[in-house]
């Protein structure tokens, strides 16, 4: 289907946190935009194509705000039309791609780069530009022309911005023009590139250790930071029970921060590594089982915002080594919102609209991508559909990513993405 053509969805659980609203509704997208909303069977206008949603979800389009599309510059592993492909079949029709590239994204010529049509990107691509030069945390990029260029936020992910004058610029400088800074939560004075969590499972593996006080730590002294400069930081992928007390005390007391926290850190523990499986080494490392239940509670009671999937697809060759001597990171995108569905729908009987509310609304909101994260008219037409019920079992050599390194091959799941629509258009349907 064009997508300045027009599309019906009738029939379907229409679930819309930004409208409060939980009710059977049909959906109706012209020229990209949604333009009517209206009780079953009472559209007024017409489509070209029609989707029968009955017994489904219809929900804002996710958007994921932490991925690694690998280009320019790492094609062998991840294509941002690959990436984007993976996207789709997990029902994200926007994803936000980190700036670690090859070379880093702190040029506005990478960032409208990245967004060329010529990319073959079948979902909305947002870049995160660098907040550094290089990312080497020593001078801060140019965040109006990456602005203007499209860049939604600004970051240095896997290189943390150590320095705290430098931090204290960024935040004050990204507030001038309302975006946020990402921090990828990481003291690597402290944490030393070491290949997991510092506890019992790293002792009896033989292995140096993470202590999770290389996340809080440097989180703390963010929150005072942004508390002085009233600026927004979000905290990449959150890993530690302390962490979490430190966001919630924060926003508590009226500072802007937000969080993220990633399938693999509220489903696993670091007790997966006692076989040395390279997929379960990933940054920040699995924690502990009391951790992983601290990421449980902080979903379910709000204190953390978002899902991330922190997709990191890695060539075989840099996963299918030693451990010391694998990359970090796994990839995530198709199995995100069933993994969350089993765990924190299905086994922690949590509401549907809070899951939508996490993989739709705050997302957008955090990085402020006007007319999505709802489905009110006049917003874009990005729709995903699912069913919460469905039962499958992810299989990963069918992945639409150029990489396999994912610890889910074989796991079965409550809750699967029946259709995806980015601007009207289908880009994944069952």
């Amino acid at each position: 289907m064009s997508e300045l053509g027009s599309l019906a969805i009738f029939g379907g659980a229409v679930i819309d946190p930004s409208q409060n609203l939980e009710a059977e509704r049909d959906v109706l997208i012209e020229n990209g935009r949604i333009v009517e909303l209206a009780e079953a069977g009472k559209l007024r206008g017409k489509a070209s194509e029609s989707i029968d949603a009955k017994g489904l979800i219809v929900a804002p389009g996710f958007i994921d705000p932490h991925v690694h599309l690998r280009e320019p510059g790492q094609a062998h592993k991840e294509t941002i039309a690959s990436g984007t492909a993976a996207a789709a079949a997990g029902g994200f029709t926007s994803v936000c791609a980190m700036p670690n590239t090859t070379p880093v994204n702190d040029l506005p010529a990478i960032t409208r780069w990245m967004q060329d049509p010529e990319r073959g990107a079948v979902v909305n691509v947002f870049p995160i530009a660098a907040a550094t030069r290089g990312s080497q945390g020593e001078k801060l990029t140019n965040y109006a022309e990456l602005k203007r260029a499209g860049a939604v936020a600004v970051s240095d992910d896997g290189r943390p911005i150590l320095n705290d004058d430098l931090m204290r610029n960024a935040l004050e400088t990204a507030k001038k023009l309302g975006i946020p800074v990402i921090q990828h939560a990481e003291d690597t004075r402290i944490s030393k590139n070491n290949p997991m969590h510092e506890g019992e499972i790293a002792f009896r593996l033989g292995l140096r250790g993470q202590p999770a006080e290389s996340e809080w730590r440097l989180v703390e002294r963010d929150v005072t930071l942004a508390r002085q400069t009233e600026a927004h930081v979000h905290v990449a992928h959150v890993s530690t029970a302390i962490t979490l007390e430190v966001v919630r005390e924060a926003r508590q007391s009226g500072v802007n921060v937000t969080c993220e926290v990633t399938p693999h850190h509220f489903s696993f523990t670091d007790a997966e590594l006692l076989g040395y499986d390279t997929n379960f080494k990933m940054n920040p490392p699995l924690r502990s089982e009391a951790d992983r239940q601290a990421m449980l509670r902080g979903l379910l009671d709000g204190t953390i915002d978002c899902i991330a999937t922190d997709h990191a697809p890695h060539a075989r060759f840099e996963k299918y080594v030693e451990f010391d001597r694998a990359a970090f990171g796994i990839t995530g995108l198709e199995i995100a919102f069933g993994v969350a569905c089993t765990v924190l729908h299905q086994q922690n009987k949590m509401p549907l609209s809070q899951l939508v509310r996490l993989f739709s609304v705050n997302p957008a909101r955090i990085v402020q991508l006007e007319g999505r994260g709802t489905l009110a008219p006049g917003a874009h037409g990005d729709v995903t559909i699912f069913d919460p019920k469905k039962r499958w079992k992810y299989d990963l050599s069918k992945t639409r990513s150029k990489s396999q390194n994912a610890p889910w091959d074989g796991t079965s799941m409550t809750g699967r993405v029946i259709y995806t629509i980015v601007g009207g258009r289908v880009v994944y349907g069952q």
